[in-house]
């Protein structure tokens, strides 16, 4: 089974890109983030056409998470991160398929530090470490996929010393990643290249993708049983480069599953 996460950063703005790395790439399953699309504006034709089915819960302007399967049923769970009844904002999506449980994650971003969206953001991130506790807890095989707007270690950005006072690498959120790290979960894409550069995310300005000076922010975490599974990997690197793309580029794994 191939499984991919992508912030397409605006679904319709971006929907050539989208449609046409479905087409080549083929995966059985995407987690999409950033629609930045009102539920009944999401483009559920052209993805119907395009060989998949989805679910999706988007928000007008921001956010918005969606889960796409390729001849896969798919169960929704949840639309919402538990914990928080006054959070209106998209940022989670949970399914099952073909037994796996997937989680679909858009973290907060936090920035400016400090205020009240870093706030938000350690507090979302305590919500979802719990949430995830409860799923690890069950030892039926997850998956959680997506935009965790946390850079891990200075390996995964381009001079990391630029980056001490943004909110993806402040203290608290490597600590409170790492938090979640320690219940178990299996970062699949150090685990299969634990010494390499690798970058999902280039910003728009300074040439960043030409030169580049990336960040690696999507992450795919698995849960026990899954990590004997773990077959292959990566990052659609050239994705990035393709005309009015994301700023991010799809990130994949491959498990020897179904």
């Amino acid at each position: 089974m191939k499984i991919a996460t992508y912030n397409i950063n605006g679904v319709n703005g971006h929907l050539p890109v989208l449609l046409r790395w479905l087409d080549e790439s083929k995966p059985d399953v995407v987690c999409l983030q950033e629609l930045k699309a009102p539920n009944e504006k999401f483009p559920l034709e052209a993805i119907n056409n395009a060989g998949y089915n989805a679910i999706w819960h988007g928000q007008k302007s921001w956010n918005g998470v969606a889960i796409l399967t390729r001849n896969l049923p798919i169960q929704e769970v949840c639309r919402v991160l538990p914990g928080d009844d006054e959070d209106l904002q998209s940022r989670y999506l949970e399914a099952v398929v073909s037994g796996i449980t997937i989680g679909c994650i858009y973290l907060p971003n936090g920035n400016p530090v400090p205020g009240p969206k870093f706030d938000y953001k350690l507090s979302w991130l305590e919500r979802f470490t719990k949430h995830a506790s409860e799923l690890w807890a069950t030892g039926n095989p997850v998956v959680l996929t997506g935009d965790y707007n946390a850079i891990p270690t200075e390996i995964d950005a381009y001079k990391a010393e630029r980056w001490v006072e943004d909110a993806l690498f402040r203290p608290e959120t490597r600590q409170a990643f790492q938090g979640l790290m320690s219940q178990g979960w299996t970062d699949a894409l150090r685990t299969l290249y634990p010494n390499e550069i690798i970058y999902t995310y280039w910003d728009y300005f300074r040439n960043a993708y030409g030169r580049n000076a990336g960040i690696r922010i999507d992450h795919f975490l698995l849960s026990q049983s899954l990590k004997p599974t773990l077959r292959n990997g990566g990052v659609d690197r050239q994705v990035r480069g393709w005309e009015k793309s994301s700023d991010h580029a799809p990130v994949w794994v491959e498990l020897d599953w179904m």
